[in-house]
């Protein structure tokens, strides 16, 4: 069996809770690959039953041991608790038309009570006979039409190594009945620099509130009815590769 096909056995790391209220980052290996991830919450105290707002916030490095340049992500799932929420209720929304061929401080001129999220990601661009060129964005998450009923996002980025390009992934918030999971999310990668670049880091702050009715709403919002809250992610790579693995992280109930 080739090796790309031996690398595909799935490396499945999962990482529970540290002393005092914090938690491990996650650590996911296949073959050469290293994906190192991590990612949390603010506040950590929250209702037992009724939602409140919370801010998300986490990262992901992908390298390998040898210091060969990693495989292309392709894909990226994640899978969120069921005591998590999402309101969009009155939130405005940013179409498309808005953020295509725009720079990252454009696309938020165009759009800015729509940002939910940002962030910043890094690739690095191999082009054949020429030394690897590091390329930088900005990440923008922006509230986006409805799919199938479901709250929608945007994520966009930007670079000119190669020549200038925007990159928007739409993202469905996706409800699902998956046990301790509530909601899942399917992010396609697209090709960075027609194939040549390689994303290796990833950073978001995603939370928002807003007024709607004499109410202030959030994006995000959760509840703490056990003492944890639960995610799931699952990458996929161009060579076949996949990893997983589970994120726990402790909160402390109240009410």
């Amino acid at each position: 069996m080739r090796k790309t096909l031996l690398r595909t056995v799935m490396s499945l790391v999962v990482v529970g809770l540290l002393f005092a209220g914090s938690a491990l980052a996650l650590t996911l290996t296949a073959g050469n690959i290293v994906v190192n991830t991590d990612g949390g919450f603010t506040p950590k105290k929250l209702p037992r039953h009724e939602f409140a707002p919370i801010r998300l916030h986490g990262y992901g490095k992908i390298g390998t041991t040898d210091g060969a340049p990693p495989p292309v992500l392709k894909q990226l799932v994640l899978w969120f608790d069921r005591n998590g929420a999402v309101e969009t209720q009155g939130l405005p929304v940013c179409p498309m038309s808005k953020l295509v061929a725009t720079t990252p401080s454009r696309a938020r001129k165009n759009c800015p009570a729509a940002i939910v999220g940002e962030g910043t990601g890094k690739a690095v661009v191999n082009f054949p006979e020429q030394a690897p060129i590091p390329a930088s964005s900005p990440i923008t998450i922006f509230n986006a039409p409805p799919k199938n009923g479901n709250p929608t996002v945007y994520a966009h980025a930007y670079t000119t190594v190669g020549g200038p390009s925007t990159y928007i992934v739409q993202v469905e918030i996706q409800k699902v009945n998956d046990g301790r999971y509530g909601f899942k999310t399917v992010a396609n990668i697209p090709k960075i620099v027609n194939g040549y670049g390689t994303p290796i880091y990833g950073e978001l702050k995603i939370g928002k509130t807003w007024q709607y009715k004499g109410k202030t709403l959030s994006f995000a919002n959760a509840r703490c009815p056990d003492g944890r809250l639960q995610a799931k992610a699952q990458l996929q790579f161009g060579d076949g590769t996949r990893l997983e693995g589970t994120f726990l992280k402790p909160c402390t109930p109240t009410g």
